[in-house]
């Protein structure tokens, strides 16, 4: 799976794993603008967290069922 010219991985870097926050940050800015900014990155780190273990999921299912 492909996004933005890159594939993505089950395991990302931190580095990876900062820039998809950046980047969702910047996506949702409008949305969480209303909250603190400790809230704004706990929503953030749990949204990569979410989106990596569905990504890991897909992946394994992926594998199994050879979609």
């Amino acid at each position: 799976m492909k996004t933005g010219g890159k594939s993505l991985k089950q395991n990302m870097t931190p580095t990876q794993r900062k820039e998809l926050e950046d980047k969702m940050a910047k996506a949702l800015k409008e949305n969480v603008n209303t909250l603190s900014t400790e809230l704004q990155r706990i929503l953030l780190d749990d949204l990569v967290t979410a989106f990596q273990n569905r990504i890991n999921v897909l992946i394994r299912a992926q594998k199994k069922r050879s979609y």
